[in-house]
């Protein structure tokens, strides 16, 4: 009887962490938790090479902003993200703060030229975000 209830209970924590895993999986596209306000604007859904852009409104914490959108990039491809200012830009140039890449699968590899699951990520130095 005890082996039961053991694996009732198992049974039971399974079935809350897969409802909180679907109460969160709508919230793809907000910030975790102390990482500063971004919206992706870009976001390709298809092919081995995968552009992603993002919007911040400050240069504060990019690196978490970065680190906030690759780790929701999960579909095996190469993604290039690109991280740009909402102001300071122009129709045809953005204002680019920083550029990363992650890869998924060796797709992604092939196409980043990183090993599967690595990242890699540059700040443009300089850059300020105008009010």
């Amino acid at each position: 009887m005890k082996h039961h209830r053991t694996t009732a209970a198992a049974l039971a924590a399974v079935a809350a962490l897969a409802a909180l895993t679907a109460c969160s999986s709508s919230d793809d596209d907000k910030p975790a938790a102390n990482v500063p306000a971004y919206k992706i604007t870009q976001q390709d859904d298809s092919g081995n090479q995968r552009n992603v852009s993002v919007e911040v409104t400050s240069t504060k914490d990019l690196r978490a902003v970065f680190d906030d959108v690759a780790a929701k990039l999960t579909d095996p491809a190469g993604y290039f993200v690109s991280i740009n200012c909402a102001t300071g830009g122009t129709g045809k140039v953005d204002n680019r703060l920083a550029n990363g890449r992650k890869a998924v699968g060796n797709i992604g590899a092939a196409s980043t030229g990183l090993d599967d699951g690595q990242t890699d990520y540059k700040a443009n130095t300089g850059r300020t975000c105008p009010a």
